[in-house]
């Protein structure tokens, strides 16, 4: 067995942040091939988060790729076991690697995104900086929710990542733009795009409230559904993106601020932690 010197263990425990010993070990098994050693690391690290597999992740962060000139744009969701996790810069630039491979292939499920090449790391998988990122913090990590757009895109992460992510699909405009539309639906919430992707169950209960309210105030039946119809004006603002007053300018609608910005929304996906869809 090759002996393994004092300097070739701190050497290797700076190049994997790992403890001492566990390094030790590890190059002495490996006979002193750091590349096997990191294998060895990886494989024991694999066992550890079996075992910690049934544990909560309840904290994460969306990683974003996106610009509004670009061919692609995504948004990944990292979740971890505990807040500060989240500000850690290797679980910032994890989550960011993700999101940036996810933009440029063409993967549907998260297994198949980890075998993909780390883009800040291109020798090493996804998967590969998860377990190492795993070998040093210790905390069980998911990928959950993916979202990718073909063409130009923009996004906002709220709470710089750790609340609430927003991806659109847009045409024309500029980043800036579609950062604040993003803004906009992380703060109001809207439930569509446009009055006609609403859930049409939704807009038939409430015209139908709106008509028998409208009866009861005795109002004659020629002209309760034209009173509908207004009516439905401050359904469709509170819950459709292109109609909801604008965040920033409430004297115009959204859908008019992103046509002065010579910008188009295709569609939207507003994602916040700890919420299903």
């Amino acid at each position: 067995m090759a002996e393994i010197s004092a300097a070739q263990v701190k050497a290797f425990r700076e190049r994997t942040g790992l403890p001492l010993m566990d390094c030790k070990q590890a190059l002495n098994e490996a006979e002193g091939n750091e590349e096997k050693a990191i294998e060895i690391l990886r494989k024991r690290g694999e066992k550890l988060g079996e075992k910690r597999a049934d544990r909560e992740t309840a904290f994460g962060r969306f990683g974003l790729a996106i610009s509004a000139t670009g061919t692609s744009g995504a948004m990944v969701e990292l979740k971890c076991e505990s807040a500060p996790v989240t500000q850690n810069e290797e679980f910032i630039q994890l989550a960011a690697d993700l999101a940036q491979a996810l933009a440029v292939s063409k993967v549907t499920t998260a297994e198949a995104l980890l075998a993909l090449k780390s883009p800040s790391k291109p020798s090493v998988t996804l998967a590969d900086q998860l377990s190492d990122m795993f070998n040093r913090i210790r905390e069980k990590f998911e990928v959950g929710r993916m979202h990718r757009f073909d063409g130009p895109t923009g996004g906002y992460s709220h709470n710089s990542g750790t609340v609430a992510g927003v991806l659109l699909s847009i045409e024309g405009g500029s980043d800036e733009a579609a950062k604040n539309v993003a803004m906009h639906i992380a703060a109001m919430r809207p439930l569509s795009l446009s009055t006609a992707d609403l859930d049409p169950t939704l807009v038939a209960k409430e015209r139908e409230l709106l008509r028998a309210a409208a009866l009861a105030e005795g109002k004659p039946e020629a002209i309760v559904d034209k009173m509908v119809d207004g009516r439905m004006k401050n359904f469709y603002a509170e819950r459709v993106l292109l109609e909801q007053p604008f965040v920033k300018d409430d004297k115009v609608t959204v859908g008019q601020y992103a046509k002065s910005e010579g910008m188009t929304v295709k569609a939207f996906v507003h994602n916040v932690l700890g919420q299903v869809g």
